[in-house]
Formats: C-alpha cells, sequence, structure tokens
C-alpha cells in the first residue's frame, strides 16, 4: 500500500482541525475522506474502501473509546488517535481499546507522517503470507524463529522472544504493557518491572546502539512498538 493509494478517514468535529489534515495529508498524496461524527464515520467505513482511521476522541454523539470498539467488531482497519487528552491512562485506555498508535495535540506533521506510515505497513504485515519483519539490519523469521542482525544470527531466550514476537507480528503500533504481559508471562498482574528487565536485554542483542534504540522504541509510560 503506497500513499498515492491509500484512503484515510479523518474523524474529527473540529472543521479547522479537518482542514488542517486535509491539506497534509494531501500533500502526501493521501485520498482523504471526512466524518464530523462517530455516525458518520461507521457509514464512511461502510461504504468506502478505507485504509486507516484518524481519529479525535472528543466527539459529539460518541465517545471515541466506545467508537473503537464499534469500528474493532468488524474491520482491521489501522486507528490511529489523534487527541487532546494527553495524560497516559488515555492514552493506555485507547490502545487497549483497538487502536495502534496515539498522536497527542498539537502534533507536528512529521510525525504524524511517520506514524500514520508505521500503522498502514502494520497492515500490510498482517495481510501478507510471509510472516517475516525485515527493517534495516533486523530480520525476524516467524516460522523458523530466526533472529539475524546484520545477517549474524543472535540467540534469544524463550521470553525475550516471546515479546520480539509479539512486536514483530504488531509491528508498527503500539503495544501497551498489559498486553505484552498478557501474551508472554500469560499474566497481566505481573510486575511491568520485569518487562523492563527483558527489553532491556532484548536491545543489548539486537540494537546496534542500545542507549539510542533505532528498532525497540518505547512509548513512556504506555509500552512499546517495534520500527
Amino acid at each position: 500500500m503506497t500513499s498515492d493509494s491509500a484512503a484515510i478517514l479523518i474523524v474529527d468535529d473540529e472543521p479547522p482541525i479537518r482542514r488542517l489534515l486535509r491539506t497534509t495529508l494531501g500533500a502526501q498524496d493521501y485520498r482523504v475522506v471526512e466524518a464530523a461524527t462517530a455516525k458518520d464515520a461507521l457509514a464512511m467505513l461502510r461504504h468506502h474502501q478505507i485504509d486507516l482511521v484518524l481519529l479525535d476522541l472528543g466527539l459529539p454523539d460518541i465517545d471515541g473509546l466506545a467508537l473503537i470498539g464499534r469500528i474493532r467488531q468488524d474491520s482491521p482497519v489501522p486507528i490511529v488517535v489523534l487527541s487532546s487528552r494527553g495524560e497516559e491512562a488515555a492514552k493506555v485506555a485507547a490502545l487497549d481499546a483497538g487502536a495502534d498508535d496515539y498522536v497527542t495535540k498539537p502534533f507536528g506533521a512529521e510525525e504524524l507522517m511517520a506514524r500514520l506510515r508505521a500503522a498502514l505497513r502494520h497492515r500490510l504485515q498482517q495481510q501478507g503470507t510471509r510472516p517475516v519483519f525485515e527493517s534495516a539490519d533486523l530480520r525476524v523469521d516467524l516460522v523458523h524463529h530466526h533472529v539475524q542482525v546484520a545477517g549474524r544470527e543472535v540467540k534469544l531466550s524463550p521470553k525475550e522472544y516471546d515479546i520480539l514476537e509479539q512486536l514483530v507480528i504488531h509491528a508498527g503500533k503500539v503495544l501497551t504493557h498489559r498486553h505484552l504481559l498478557r501474551e508472554a508471562w500469560r499474566d497481566e498482574t505481573v510486575d511491568p518491572q520485569y518487562l523492563r528487565v527483558y527489553v532491556r536485554q532484548l536491545r543489548q542483542k539486537i540494537e546496534a546502539d542500545p542507549a539510542s534504540p533505532r528498532h525497540l522504541i518505547t512509548e513512556a509510560g504506555v509500552g512499546y512498538r517495534l520500527v
């Protein structure tokens, strides 16, 4: 999916924000569809082939979190939340509800475009037939459980691999601490500090410079993403 073929649904009840986003996305050759309410957004999703939803949580008819749930009942379309609610609890709630990413207003155009590209790549990987993740010098083969960095085989512990596997499956998507604990430990109540220890160990093995990671990115207070 390339930018010149991707259709993005903007869901925001503020005309100036929609106008700004329409201009920003149009400059990158995205096709734009707009909705001011959750009701209109659901109708657009039914009648248009939408590749990504850019969603404001403060809608006049249905709460944005509820809308995420409604969309997820029928569609795996990537959802990037664009909201003025910047507190960590709001981000975690949106991601746990099914959003792929969360960008806080005011936002920078370059950051927003990078988040959209990552979410679209994640969708492409979900649709692909080869479960192999490749990014720069990192290659992860989920079929054969092979991890390579710059062509060199990397040995991971079972728990490190479980964490990396989840990040690969959802590459480009922010995974909350709760999600990773549930999938890697089968227990959401495990102390997140254990997760941080394993992530630190994982970075030592897959990052050229663990202090400045380029693959395994921390979303402060929320979770991690693989890019």
